[in-house]
C-alpha cells in the first residue's frame, strides 16, 4: 500500500532538517537500537491523527554541488516529482528572499499542493509573517521547529491535503528489490535475471507513479521484481541524479520482501552504500549482498578474501547477510541468487515455539550469565517470538535497563547459531516483569 509523500523544500539554513527531526522524531515508524546504522537519511514514516505519510527531507544529503541555484532547482524538481504535498520552509526572521521567490515560481507552475511554513517565529504576536503572502502559495503557517511551536497546526494542514490511501491488490510471490547507488550494475543484474527466467507473467503497475513491477517464475516459484531506479526511464533532472536514484531505491526497499543490495567490486564500499544498507536493516527486510562487476577485478581468488573482510568491516550491521560475487554483464554467478532469495524468505517467516526458545534461553544464560550491574543482577524469566518479517522476540526480565548492548549481541549470536535466520534482521524487545507476575 502506497503511503502519501510530503517533501520539505527550501533554501539552506531555514531549518528544514530541524523541522524534519521535529516532525518525525517522536512519531517515526522506524525504530532501531543498532550500533553502526546510519540515521541521516532522506525518508521517515510519520503518523498524525491516525494518518500515515512518508516525509522527505530535501536537505541535499547526496548533493555536493555548491552552486545554490543548482541545488534549489534539483531539490524542488525532485520534490515535485515524488511528493503529494510540498512544505516550503522559509525563514521568518530573514523575510522573503529572491531565492524564495524562485522556488515559489517553480511550485506555482507545478500545481503541486503546497504549504508555506514560516520557521523561526518565536513570538506569534510580534513577528509579521504577512509578507509571505506575496509568494502566492496561500496562507502561511508560522512555526518554530526548535521550540516545537505550532507544529500540530502544520501537521493538521498537511494531513488535510493528503490523498486518500487506496488498498492495492498484491500479486502472490516473493517481492525482490534490486537496489544500490547508480552505476553498480542494477539494470544489468535485473536484465540477467529476467533472461535467465524467461517465463514472464505480466507487467503490473507499482505504487510509484511510473513504476512497473515485473512478475516472473522459476519452476513453480513466483517472484515479483519490484521497480527500482535502474528500471525506470532516465530522470529529466540533470543534477542530483545520484540523490534521485537513492530515493527511488529506498521506496523499493519498503515494498520488498527480500532486497538484493548491489555493490561495485571495482570501487569497493562507499558512504552511500552504507546509507542504503542502513535503511534496509532498519526497514527489517531480508537482504543478500551482491558484489557485482567481479570480472573487472584482478586476481579474483586472491581478492575474494579481501572483499569478504571489507564487507565484514564496513557493513558489520549486516553480518547476517549472505554475500555473492557475480558478473551480471557476463552472466556469471547468477544461478544461485533466486535459490538464496527463497532461503532468506523462509528464514524471515520462521517461527520458533515458545518451549524451544525457553530451553535455548536457559542454556545460553547458564553458559554466560549477564554481568550484575545492580544488586540481585539481571534475571530472565522467559521469552517468546511475537512476529515474523522480521522475526521479533520478547524477553521478560526483572529490569530491562540492566541489559547491556554487548549482552544483546551475545544473545543474537547465540540465537543465530541455534536457529539460523541467515539474511534477515532479528528484533529483541525487553520487558520488565516482577517475580510475582511470573508465578
Amino acid at each position: 500500500m502506497k503511503k502519501p509523500v510530503v517533501a520539505l523544500v527550501g533554501r539552506p539554513n531555514v531549518g528544514k532538517s530541524t523541522l524534519f527531526n521535529r516532525l518525525s522524531g517522536a512519531r517515526t515508524a522506524i525504530v532501531a537500537d543498532q550500533p553502526g546504522v546510519t540515521r541521516d537519511r532522506l525518508y521517515r514514516d510519520v503518523e498524525w491523527d491516525r494518518q500515515s505519510f512518508t516525509l522527505i527531507d530535501t536537505g541535499g544529503l547526496f548533493l555536493e554541488d555548491t552552486d545554490f541555484r543548482g541545488q534549489v532547482e534539483t531539490q524542488v524538481t525532485i520534490a515535485i516529482e515524488e511528493a503529494d504535498v510540498v512544505v516550503f520552509v522559509v525563514d521568518g526572521q530573514v523575510g522573503v528572499t529572491l531565492e524564495d521567490q524562485q522556488v515559489a515560481q517553480v511550485l506555482l507552475k507545478s500545481g503541486k499542493k503546497t504549504i508555506v511554513a514560516v520557521n523561526k517565529v518565536d513570538d506569534f504576536k510580534k513577528q509579521d509573517i504577512y509578507e509571505f503572502y506575496k509568494l502566492g502559495l496561500g496562507e502561511p503557517v508560522p512555526i518554530s521547529s526548535v521550540h516545537g511551536l505550532n507544529i500540530g497546526e502544520l501537521l493538521d494542514r498537511m494531513c488535510s491535503l493528503l490523498p486518500e490511501i487506496t488498498p492495492q491488490v498484491e500479486e502472490e510471490g516473493i517481492r525482490i528489490a534490486v537496489v544500490g547507488r547508480p552505476n553498480v550494475g542494477k539494470s544489468s543484474l535485473i536484465n540477467a535475471l529476467l533472461r535467465e527466467n524467461r517465463v514472464i507473467v505480466s507487467d503490473v503497475p507499482g505504487t510509484t507513479r511510473d513504476a512497473i513491477d515485473t512478475s516472473f517464475q522459476k519452476g513453480e516459484c513466483s517472484y515479483i521484481l519490484v521497480d527500482t531506479a535502474g528500471m525506470r526511464k532516465r530522470s529529466r533532472v540533470s543534477k542530483g541524479i545520484e540523490y534521485y536514484g537513492v530515493q527511488r531505491s529506498l521506496r523499493a526497499v519498503d515494498r520488498a520482501d527480500v532486497v538484493l543490495l548491489v555493490l561495485n567490486a571495482a570501487e569497493g564500499i562507499v558512504e552511500q552504500d552504507k546509507k542504503i544498507a542502513g535503511y534496509i536493516e532498519e526497514a527489517g527486510k531480508g537482504v543478500i549482498i551482491i558484489l557485482n562487476k567481479w570480472d573487472l577485478t584482478a586476481s579474483l581468488k586472491n581478492r575474494q578474501r579481501h572483499f569478504e573482510n571489507m564487507v565484514a568491516d564496513e557493513l558489520a550491521f549486516l553480518s547476517y547477510a549472505p554475500l555473492h560475487f557475480v558478473s551480471a554483464l557476463q552472466g556469471k554467478g547468477l544461478e544461485e541468487i533466486l535459490d538464496v532469495v527463497d532461503d532468506v524468505n523462509c528464514e524471515q517467516n520462521k517461527k520458533i515455539s515458545t518451549g524451544n526458545l525457553n530451553s535455548w534461553l536457559s542454556e545460553v544464560v547458564f553458559l554466560n550469565p549477564p554481568h550484575a550491574v545492580r544488586k540481585g543482577g539481571l534475571k530472565f524469566y522467559y521469552t517468546t517470538q511475537v512476529a515474523t518479517k522480521p522475526p521479533a522476540f520478547v524477553f521478560f526480565v526483572n529490569d530491562p535497563e540492566m541489559i547491556h548492548f554487548s549482552y544483546k549481541r551475545y544473545l543474537e549470536r547465540q540465537l543465530r547459531d541455534a536457529y539460523g535466520y541467515e539474511g534477515t534482521p532479528v528484533r529483541f524487545i525487553f520487558r520488565g516483569r516482577s517475580p510475582r507476575q511470573n508465578e
